[in-house]
């Protein structure tokens, strides 16, 4: 039995969704994050990193969205969320690799700045430039690395729901979603799995 720690509106969800597709045992464990629950002694035991997520198994503890979205799929490879093909896996390891290295980047230094800076003139410098960075990152994944319907083409895969997760912060960030038509049709694809019907309803609760 798998338990997951998260979050709700941070990357934790396509972790979540993932464990649910797979068809996975799990258990989820909310983090309360206003009140700093992910600072406690208690959490950084589990995760010294103090985010989310942060996949408890029987062999240990794995952090990190790629990472655990890697091991769910080759845990449970009947659900098929990798293609079999090694170079077509690592194009899907590198598509969120973006995600998580550049995208999930450029969405942090809208709240948090203090990262990268000392200065609070910084920080405002940062946020005022999210909706340019968060448009070019996603203008790349719309022109030239969503193949369609899914990510990776006719095969859903872990790219899937990572999408769909940052896809879902890009209002917050001024991101113009009318240039983004094949972004938005994939995030109204993905609402209607089953799956991630679950998840956002567990997750809103």
């Amino acid at each position: 039995m798998f338990k997951l720690y998260y979050a709700p509106g941070t990357c934790a969800l396509a972790s979540h969704i993932a464990l649910e597709e797979a068809g996975a045992p799990y258990t989820a464990e909310r983090l309360d994050f206003k009140n700093s629950q992910q600072t406690t002694p208690e959490y950084l035991a589990i995760n010294p990193k103090g985010r989310v997520p942060a996949l408890v198994t029987d062999r240990g503890t794995l952090t990190e969205t790629p990472a655990i979205l890697a091991f769910i799929a080759s845990d449970f490879p009947k659900a098929k969320l990798v293609p079999d093909d090694p170079f077509a896996f690592a194009q899907a390891q590198s598509f969120n690799s973006y995600l998580c290295s550049t995208v999930h980047v450029s969405h942090a230094h809208k709240m948090r700045g203090s990262r990268w800076a000392a200065e609070e003139s910084s920080f405002a410098d940062m946020k005022r430039k999210v909706p340019e960075t968060m448009s070019a990152g996603f203008a790349l994944i719309e022109r030239d690395m969503l193949k369609g319907p899914w990510v990776m083409g006719e095969q859903y895969t872990i790219c899937d729901p990572y999408l769909y997760t940052i896809a879902g912060w890009l209002e917050g960030d001024g991101v113009d979603l009318s240039k983004l038509p094949k972004v938005v049709a994939h995030r109204k694809r993905m609402e209607e799995r089953p799956a991630v019907q679950k998840v956002l309803a567990e997750e809103k609760a």
